[in-house]
């Protein structure tokens, strides 16, 4: 099975996150892409743990139940593992060799570059272009995650009547939805820095971009879960309860001076502290704008409250603003769920690598 896999016809992108099952298919004319069909089925607390599966049948049920809500027939799934369980690294190679014999040199090589054995890993790699260092070499990505991880993925999908036809990487995906969001940051001379800061249910991801390509990768334990838990604790209902309040409204007037601000300010602290961790580690590169992605980017405002505390301009990612919509989507609740369905949108985009 190929994680960077070439010219296939239509892949549905399903994103596994903490809280829900994502899924997104997308068609092309022209230069257009339109959504064909969307889903976002909710998962119950534990079924997965640290972007690991721990529980592969009330997941697999999660995603039939979006196939259902979304009326796919396409059983073709592009899936996505999280940076933290991949090891990727650039190596230069001749550019002279045949996919094959790049294949076989890897292989050859791979224990030099893969800190685990190789019976225990999944492998892939693509060619990035041109070397910097000589016009003979190439660069090449490799990729490496333990099999575990991916098979689980796998699994998943087959029991809920798929078959994973690729398994990508969560930052590779964010990077291929990003460049739908460029024409709608401001222009600006020469390569941008972008920090797109992904805060879903249980994670908080950093990705910075510089000219398109992912140059730092950062996940910390930060979520939409902790702003649930204390709905939970201050009101005295069920984490299901708080959770449907949570995005319903029907919270008592204090809601917001003592439960929503403190967590928006929380997570505010969080984007900085992210930021800080990359502006020291990359001799103080710089941040141009800042897009806010994840279930937590619907909060009301929260773009404003960012930029005004990080003095960075900041967005809130709606990879859909160009797209057409078949009858079958509802323009609002796609519009409301865009922010969290990124990496969806980048796994589907691989229909039309």
């Amino acid at each position: 099975m190929s994680w960077f896999n070439r010219g296939q016809s239509t892949v549905l992108g399903i994103d596994i996150s903490t809280a829900a099952i994502k899924l997104l298919e997308l068609s092309k004319t022209g230069n257009r892409y339109k959504v064909e069909n969307y889903a976002v089925s909710p998962l119950p607390q534990d079924a997965v743990v640290d972007k690991n599966i721990a529980n592969v049948d009330v997941i697999a049920n999660s995603i039939q139940a979006a196939i259902k809500q979304s009326g796919t027939k396409t059983k073709d799934v592009c899936v996505a593992v999280a940076g933290s369980s991949v090891m990727t690294k650039i190596i230069s190679m001749p550019a002279s060799l045949t996919e094959g014999e790049m294949e076989e040199q890897i292989l050859v090589e791979a224990d030099q570059y893969v800190p685990y054995s190789l019976d225990e890993v999944n492998l892939d790699f693509e060619v990035q272009g041109v070397s910097d260092k000589s016009p003979e070499m190439v660069d090449v990505l490799l990729a490496a995650s333990r099999q575990e991880n991916v098979s689980d993925r796998v699994e998943v999908l087959e029991k809920a009547g798929l078959r994973a036809k690729i398994v990508d990487v969560e930052a590779f995906a964010m990077e291929n939805a990003f460049a739908l969001l460029a024409d709608q940051l401001p222009e600006a001379e020469g390569a941008q820095t972008i920090a797109i800061a992904d805060i879903g249910a249980t994670m908080s991801t950093l990705n910075v971009l510089h000219d398109f390509r992912t140059v730092y990768t950062r996940e910390q334990g930060f979520g939409g879960k902790q702003l649930t838990e204390e709905i939970q604790r201050r009101y005295g209902l069920s984490y299901e309860e708080a959770g449907l309040a949570k995005k319903h409204g029907g919270l008592p007037d204090n809601y917001v001076a003592d439960v929503l601000d403190p967590f928006k300010q929380a997570m505010v602290q969080q984007i900085a502290r992210s930021l800080q961790f990359f502006v020291s580690s990359s001799a103080n590169r710089s941040i141009d704008s800042i897009v806010l992605a994840g279930g937590c980017a619907s909060i009301s405002g929260m773009e404003k409250i960012v930029e005004q505390s990080l003095g960075i301009p900041a967005y809130v990612a709606n990879p859909f603003i160009n797209m057409a919509l078949s009858n079958k989507v509802k323009p609002q609740s796609l519009s409301n769920d865009a922010p969290a369905m990124m990496i969806a949108c980048g796994l589907a985009l691989r229909s039309f690598d």
